[in-house]
C-alpha cells in the first residue's frame, strides 16, 4: 500500500511553461437515444516538468479526456472547445499535423499493455518503430532501444530485443510500453490507468519508475487513475472529475488533505490512507453517476449529503475557492470550514 499522507510529491520547483491548455473540451458520442456528452466543459493545463493527475470513479470521462488530447477518439465522436499545444489549436489542426505530434510531441501508456502491444512483433521492433521511420541506422536504432528498454528497468535489454510480449509477464510489459512511449522523445507523457492490471508490489515499481523519468527528464505527465493514493505518489496537481465534468482542481496537497468538494471529500474518506493512518473507510454512498445518465444540476447532489434545492436545478461552475484551487460546488466554503475546522 503507498501511504500518500508521507508520499504528497512537492510541486515543481519553478514556475514552467505551459504545454497543453484544455479550455471548455466538450466531446458527444452517438447513443440510442442521440448524442451523449462524455466529456462536459472540462478545462486545465498541463504545464511542462509537471505531472497532471485525472481522478475519479470508472464512467467519469477520464479516458475519454485523455483520448481526445491525442486524438484517439472514435471517428463519430464530436468535439468542441478548445485543445492547445504551445499556443496551437489542436482542434483546427490537420490529421497530419495530430499524428506528427502523437509519438514525438505526446505519447500515451495504455491501461492494457496486452492488447497494445503486436503480438506478431518482436519488443525491440515495435519500441524502435518510431526510431526507424525517422531515418536512423540499423545500429542507431538497435542501440537506441536497448537503452530505452533499460531505462525502463527491464533485465539484460539487449538480450530481450528479441522477446515477445506473450514471453514477458505483466509489469514487464508496462515497462516495454513506457520505452516504446519515450522512443521519440516527448514532452508530454499520458498514462491512462498504467498500473490497474498489476500486483501491488509490481505498481508501486511503476510508479516509481515514471516519477522518476518525470523528474530526471523534465517531461510533462497527465496519469490517470481511480487511485487517491497513486495521485497522492505521483501527481503534483490533480483534476478531479464527475459524470464527464471536473468537479475540483488543484495542488495534489492541498485537493487531498483540504478538499473544497463533497465528491473529493467523500473519495478522501473512503481511503484512509489517503489523509491518515488511523482513519475509519467510509465507502461513497449511492451508485455514481455516468454521463448516460447524468441528473440536473450538480451531477453529484443525489449523493451528496450536502445537497439542497439550489444543487438539483441549478449547475455550479467550476470557479476559484483559494490560490490556485477551483470547485464546482455551491457550497465550497462550507466544504472547506468543516475539513479545517
Amino acid at each position: 500500500m503507498i501511504r500518500a499522507e508521507t508520499s504528497v510529491v512537492a510541486p515543481p520547483r519553478a514556475a514552467s511553461e505551459t504545454l497543453l491548455e484544455v479550455s471548455g473540451l466538450v466531446v458527444d458520442l452517438p447513443g440510442r437515444s442521440g448524442a451523449v456528452r462524455v466529456v462536459d466543459g472540462v478545462s486545465f493545463d498541463i504545464p511542462a516538468a509537471t505531472t497532471v493527475g485525472l481522478i475519479g470513479e470508472s464512467g467519469s470521462g477520464k479516458t475519454m479526456t485523455a483520448n481526445a488530447l491525442i486524438g484517439l477518439l472514435p471517428d463519430d465522436a464530436t468535439l468542441d472547445g478548445s485543445l492547445r499545444w504551445r499556443g496551437e489549436e489542436l482542434l483546427q489542426a490537420k490529421p497530419a499535423r495530430r499524428r506528427e505530434l502523437r509519438g514525438h510531441e505526446i505519447a500515451m501508456i495504455f491501461q492494457d499493455p496486452l492488447a497494445a502491444l503486436n503480438p506478431t512483433q518482436t519488443i525491440g521492433r515495435q519500441v524502435g518503430e518510431i526510431l526507424r521511420r525517422s531515418g536512423s541506422s540499423r545500429s542507431a536504432v538497435r542501440q537506441r532501444v536497448v537503452k530505452l528498454l533499460d531505462r525502463a528497468g527491464i533485465p539484460e535489454p539487449a538480450a530481450k530485443l528479441g522477446s515477445f510480449p506473450h514471453e514477458f509477464s505483466g509489469g514487464m510489459r508496462q515497462r516495454a510500453m513506457i520505452a516504446m512511449a519515450l522512443a521519440g522523445s516527448p514532452s508530454l507523457l499520458l498514462a491512462d490507468e498504467p498500473t490497474t492490471a498489476l500486483d501491488v508490489t509490481v505498481q508501486a515499481r511503476i510508479l516509481r519508475l515514471l516519477r522518476s523519468i518525470q523528474e530526471d527528464s523534465g517531461l510533462a505527465m497527465l496519469l490517470v487513475s481511480h487511485d487517491l493514493r497513486v495521485m497522492a505518489h505521483v501527481a503534483h496537481q490533480v483534476v478531479v472529475m464527475y459524470a464527464g465534468r471536473v468537479a475540483e482542481r488543484g495542488p495534489t496537497s492541498s485537493v487531498l488533505h483540504t478538499p473544497a468538494h463533497p465528491y473529493t471529500r467523500a473519495l478522501v474518506d473512503s481511503v484512509p490512507a489517503v489523509r491518515t493512518k488511523t482513519a475509519l473507510a467510509h465507502p461513497l454512498p449511492g451508485t455514481p453517476a455516468t454521463p448516460a445518465n447524468r441528473p440536473g444540476g450538480c451531477a453529484f447532489h443525489p449523493r451528496c449529503p450536502l445537497a439542497q434545492d439550489r444543487c438539483r436545478t441549478e449547475q455550479p461552475v467550476l470557479r476559484a475557492v483559494a490560490p490556485d484551487r477551483w470547485t464546482a460546488c455551491h457550497f465550497a466554503e462550507k466544504v472547506l470550514d468543516d475539513r479545517t475546522a
